[in-house]
């Protein structure tokens, strides 16, 4: 926590410094001779690691706020902290979060967008979420819980009885804007609140643009329902193919001030054309939720794929325990060859068990 005070110190930065020495606590301890570890460090850097009192100060009275109203400090050493930002490198060092929701649920997305979002984007949202919340029951929606576009898929959530994550560009002793106060309170028990920033952070501008990138890091895909051709949501866009995410965009008339954004980024290719939630689920692959949910509720869970061999459960276990791993990743956890992977990972994915994402690693589709 008194590391992200350091001035002059960005989150990529700073993740790399936390890379190379391995712990914040070994940053602490080398900082009088940072250069041991990182000989090119700057002698601006090095003389900011070296006066740390008055950052442990301010970590210390966070720490005691946020245990006193039940705020989780998140590092990347908690398991609660969000995995998928674990391969982002501009990743926070610290989270703040309160509320009830899986940070690592299995199905994450974004719905971004536009602050004016109009009629037509806000019936989108409502038929989206909808249907998203039939296909796929314990899918987490996160955004930033703006006027617009945000706040309609926060509400939207919420009454589709999914669970909402809002990430905050300032503290958790705070809120904007104030007007969603009743929403974001609804939230705590039904989703919750993120932010990187300690309390009494001012939500200024810089801050807006910077969680973007948690909103697009922490998801397994971008959905932009309109957009001017400037906007946040392009942001979100731009990051989430960055961090090798899947993005999607709803189209809309020409001419519409609040679809150029989205029409020009499906024309350029940065997105995939969607009209439904049934595009996106389809193209993620997420077909089957909805039966292995309802199996799942009922018991009967493995009797929908009862021709598992024992080498396949093997698999399954290890993608349990840690989803998405690349082949070789798979092989050190299961103690088998690439090889005899590679044959029943094939296996696997035709019967619908795994699939394969972008950059080679396999991920667990139902749960055994």
């Amino acid at each position: 926590m008194a590391l992200t005070r350091v001035g002059h110190l960005s989150s990529a930065t700073l993740l790399q410094l936390y890379q190379l020495t391995g712990s914040a606590t070994a940053i602490f301890e080398h900082r009088n001779h940072i250069e041991d570890v990182i000989p090119d460090i700057s002698p601006r850097l090095k003389e900011n690691l070296c006066h740390l009192d008055e950052a442990l100060r301010r970590a210390e009275e966070e720490l005691n706020y946020d245990q006193y109203y039940g705020i989780q400090v998140l590092t990347m050493a908690d398991s609660d902290y969000p995995q998928r930002l674990l391969n982002c490198d501009d990743a926070p060092l610290v989270l703040y979060y309160k509320g009830s929701a899986n940070l690592n649920a299995q199905r994450i997305i974004n719905i971004v967008g536009t602050r004016k979002c109009t009629a037509y984007g806000q019936d989108l949202i409502r038929s989206f979420v909808q249907e998203l919340s039939m296909a796929c029951p314990n899918v987490l929606i996160v955004s930033g819980l703006a006027y617009g576009v945000d706040i309609h898929a926060h509400r939207h959530a919420l009454q589709c009885g999914l669970d909402t994550v809002g990430v905050l560009a300032h503290g958790l002793d705070d809120l904007y804007p104030p007007r969603h106060r009743d929403t974001a309170a609804k939230m705590l028990s039904q989703g919750g609140l993120l932010t990187e920033h300690m309390t009494c952070t001012n939500a200024d501008k810089v801050n807006f643009v910077r969680r973007n990138r948690i909103v697009a890091g922490m998801s397994d895909a971008c959905v932009l329902v309109e957009s001017a051709a400037h906007g946040g949501g392009l942001i979100t866009a731009r990051l989430s193919r960055e961090y090798n995410r899947d993005v999607y965009a709803f189209p809309g008339r020409i001419g519409d001030m609040y679809s150029e954004g989205c029409n020009n980024l499906i024309r350029d290719n940065g997105a995939q054309l969607i009209t439904s939630a049934d595009d996106m689920v389809r193209a993620m692959g997420w077909q089957n939720d909805q039966q292995l949910y309802q199996a799942q509720q009922s018991g009967i869970e493995q009797q929908l794929f009862p021709d598992i061999t024992p080498d396949e459960q093997i698999i399954m276990d290890a993608l349990q325990k840690q989803n998405d791993q690349q082949i070789n990743m798979l092989s050190v956890a299961t103690n088998m060859s690439v090889q005899q992977l590679t044959a029943l990972l094939f296996e696997m994915e035709m019967k619908g068990i795994v699939r394969t994402l972008a950059g080679g690693s396999y991920h667990l589709i139902m749960n055994g």
